[in-house]
């Protein structure tokens, strides 16, 4: 019977899933996301979010997602906990208000590590690894790896070659 049950949340383990649902459906924290939100995360404003992003939403914790300006995630793209994605900052002559700024877009297949910060207007090209702690203030081109505060630019990598659709990393990729 628990194979089944884990079969059916997959790839979510069935206790968190049952949190995540109780918490976001019956409590209505994160109620107006049509995804699966891990119960400690926060999700507020416009998220347009890619193909297989609701993992990392519903399995990482302690994330903040403020989408005022609004956030465009690309499809595959995986986050760990603690990550903080913020598109607005407050009018410092009216703290009640929020800076009009371009949207925060990340692109495909990238990796936000844990605990990584993207400020407003930043955007990322497909294939970004950021950092674990990283803070990103500005944006950066496809396939390269970031970290630090302020994020820089630690190496360029070579974008994956497509076979028939599907990505193939190259030789001993699994």
């Amino acid at each position: 019977m628990w194979k089944i049950i884990e079969r059916l949340t997959k790839p979510v383990p069935p206790g968190l899933w049952l949190i995540n649902v109780v918490v976001q459906r019956i409590l209505r924290v994160n109620g107006r996301t049509p995804w699966m939100v891990h119960f400690t995360s926060r999700v507020m404003g416009h998220v347009q979010a890619g193909r297989r992003v609701w993992v990392s939403f519903a399995l990482s914790g302690g994330c903040y997602v403020q989408a005022v300006n609004g956030v465009i995630i690309g499809d595959d793209t995986v986050f760990g906990p603690g990550v903080k994605i913020i598109s607005a900052n407050h009018d410092q002559q009216d703290l009640t208000k929020w800076v009009k700024c371009e949207p925060i877009r990340i692109g495909n297949r990238c990796w936000i590590g844990a605990n990584a910060v993207i400020l407003p207007g930043v955007s990322l090209g497909d294939g970004v690894v950021v950092g674990a702690g990283a803070v990103v203030t500005r944006s950066f081109p496809a396939y390269v790896t970031i970290a630090g505060v302020p994020a820089r630019l630690l190496r360029t990598r070579t974008p994956p070659v497509e076979v028939h659709g599907a990505i193939d990393a190259g030789p001993g990729s699994a």
